[in-house]
Formats: structure tokens, sequence, C-alpha cells
């Protein structure tokens, strides 16, 4: 059975940083893409960031490229997303999510993933 987890969210300054994780179960972490993406009230769920298999190639939306960085752990089949710089604008709940392993110019579309975590939430507020 296919499970994905995140954690790591929680309540930061602007300006200040956090680490995401995302733990698979049920597959092999290493042989699918993994999107990160993430839904603030009000707002349609946005493709923040994705790590492809194989080649490790990743895209970033453009409001977080410099700021955020997606890797993985192949060993502990997790992914991460670690945050720097956060802004208010980051508050959101954040999903991992895979299907398939890789994906390129519709990375960022939610249709293209079939199976989700339950999301953790991040506010970024003084």
């Amino acid at each position: 059975q296919v499970q994905l987890v995140e954690s790591g969210g929680g309540l930061v300054q602007p300006g200040g940083s956090l680490r995401l994780s995302c733990a698979a179960s049920g597959f092999t972490l290493e042989y699918y893409a993994i999107g990160w993406f993430r839904q603030a009230p009000g707002k349609e769920r946005e493709g923040v960031s994705c790590i492809n298999a194989h080649d490790d190639s990743t895209y970033y939306v453009d409001s977080v490229k410099g700021r955020f960085t997606v890797s993985r752990d192949n060993a502990k089949n997790t992914v991460y997303l670690q945050m720097n710089s956060l802004k208010p604008e980051d508050t959101a709940i954040y999903y991992c999510a895979t299907d398939r392993p890789s994906l390129t110019t519709r990375w960022s579309d939610p249709d293209e993933y079939d199976y989700w975590g339950q999301g953790t939430q991040v506010t970024v507020s003084s």
C-alpha cells in the first residue's frame, strides 16, 4: 500500500527556515518523482517543487527559486524540502505526491499525481 507522510511543518517567523520531510512506505521512493504542493486558504493547490527519479532533476515554481531546495535520501526512503528565507505568503498546507518516475513540463499539475500525503501546515508569521 502506497503511503506518503509529511512532517516538519510549524510556525516560523519571516526570514526563518523549515525542513519538510516526505516519508514513503509501500514502494521504493528512489524510482519515483516526488512533487511538493501547497494550498493556502481560498486558493488552488500550487506546485512548489519536483524531484525526478534516476537523474534527480529538479523543478521549482518561480516564487521559491533560490529559497527552497528539494532533495532525496534513498536510504531513508524520504524526500526533503528545505525552505529558507520564508515569507508570510509561503503560509499554506504543504503536500507531497507521486505517481511516476519522471515529470517534466507537467510537474506542477496536481492531476499528474495519484498518491498524496495528508499534508503539513506551514505558518510564517511574526
